[in-house]
């Protein structure tokens, strides 16, 4: 049987590493967070995710061990960040490169190196490939190189990582084959093996889409709130049409794909990717926007800031992924607008992150007499009864069940 091993336990790493080992493939998770690694080994996952652990029980019970040290392996898999320089737009590889060299110390010729985190078109062949014969590979000979790019989300990785259509770049069919036949141990959507570049392009441009049509919601919001029209009814209206799809407009693009990954082409194609470019400027601005109407509706109500509550800091509902959250975003420019930081609540989030923020709901609906609700977790329909007499800001339109003796504001 071959040993893979799966480099980065974060939040792509850990479930695919778990999810190839429970399928029956010998595997070993490295990481170099040493604090991550033994959890790991005590039983403690690092983040909350549905069905998570049910899926390392039957991980463990299938032989895999976590470590801090490469060791040899027939295949490499690796899920480490890709971060973009806030200044040029473009991608930051430092960890990627530095995982790659961590595994050209140890593996042995014949072996394949998968890399799954996302980067821009391109990042393969000027950072990656230079590096094989730096230690002495021929790459295509001696070893091997494959980009198959993550596609789960927080809050559904389990099945999606079942269930998803995978891509599988490789510079020769019979690799790409090889590592193909490796994800079929698991994957029961299409597997599509290309060329490496176009499997980057293929990533980025999956969640640029994304962007471009939430940019375009959000636009749409603000022409129809100009002109005293709902947006949520001609959305609802509009998408009957059987070719039209338009997205939720909402407080701004969190997580480690939409809100960066965009940015990759506007940072390598500055001339050509204007609407891209416009888009992401458009989702970046919406909390400021957020900013904007909650004081304009504090204003109205005669709330002062420190009556002012925020629900939510986690970048989308029901997890424990906070990565570029619209409201941590919100909240470096909250002196713009509030002047004061507000109280905050997340019920996924367990840890102080923030200033003013509460560990106990109750502490933070008895502080506050308006609530901007800036993400949905089920926790918030669940608790709808002990919310009385606020003024809620709905940036997520999903507090209907709120409404009772609330005033409802909408985004």
């Amino acid at each position: 049987m071959a040993k893979l091993t799966v480099v980065g336990l974060g939040y792509i790493g850990l479930p695919t590493a778990l999810m190839m080992a429970a399928s029956g493939v010998n595997v070993v998770g490295t990481d170099f967070n040493t604090t991550v690694v033994e959890k790991l080994k005590s039983g403690s996952i690092p983040f909350q995710e549905k069905g998570i652990e049910e899926l390392y029980q039957k991980a463990v019970e299938h032989g895999i061990t976590f470590t801090t040290e490469y060791q040899k392996a027939d295949v490499y898999i690796v899920c480490v960040a890709t971060p973009y320089d806030e200044m040029s737009k473009k991608i930051d590889p430092a960890y990627v490169i530095g995982a790659v060299k961590n595994v050209l110390e140890v593996c042995d010729k014949g072996s394949v190196i998968v890399v799954e985190s996302t980067v821009s078109p391109g990042t393969m062949d000027k950072y990656v490939r230079p590096l094989f014969a730096d230690y002495g590979f021929k790459l295509g000979e001696d070893i091997h190189l494959v980009h198959a790019p993550e596609r789960i989300i927080p809050g559904n990785m389990i099945y999606e990582l079942e269930y998803n259509a995978r891509t599988i770049g490789a510079d020769s069919k019979e690799i790409g084959e090889q590592i193909k036949s490796i994800y079929k141990n698991f994957c029961k959507g299409d597997i599509e093996v290309t060329d490496i570049r176009t499997a980057e392009m293929t990533k980025v441009v999956e969640n640029t889409f994304r962007d471009i049509n939430i940019a375009f919601a959000n636009e749409l919001l603000k022409i129809c709130r100009s002109d005293g029209l709902d947006i949520y009814e001609i959305i609802r209206i509009a998408n009957k049409h059987p070719r039209v799809n338009i997205l939720s407009p909402g407080p701004g693009v969190g997580g480690h794909c939409i809100s960066v990954d965009p940015w990759f082409l506007v940072g390598d194609y500055p001339e050509l990717a204007k609407l891209i470019r416009t888009a992401r400027l458009t989702n970046d601005g919406m909390p400021d926007y957020v900013l904007e109407r909650t004081a304009e509706i504090a204003e109205k109500n005669n709330i002062p800031t420190e009556r002012i509550g925020i629900y939510g800091l986690t970048y989308k509902e029901d997890v424990d992924d906070i990565r570029d959250s619209p409201t941590l975003q919100m909240l470096k420019k909250i002196h713009n607008h509030l002047g004061a930081a507000p109280k905050c609540y997340d019920p996924m989030v367990m840890g102080k992150i923030t200033e003013n923020q509460c560990m106990d709901f109750n502490e933070f609906i008895d502080s506050v007499d308006l609530i901007v609700v800036m993400v949905k977790h089920h926790h918030l329909q669940e608790h709808a009864s002990e919310i009385k007499n606020k003024v809620i800001f709905d940036t997520r339109n999903c507090a209907e069940s709120l409404k009772g003796d609330n005033v409802v504001e909408l985004l």
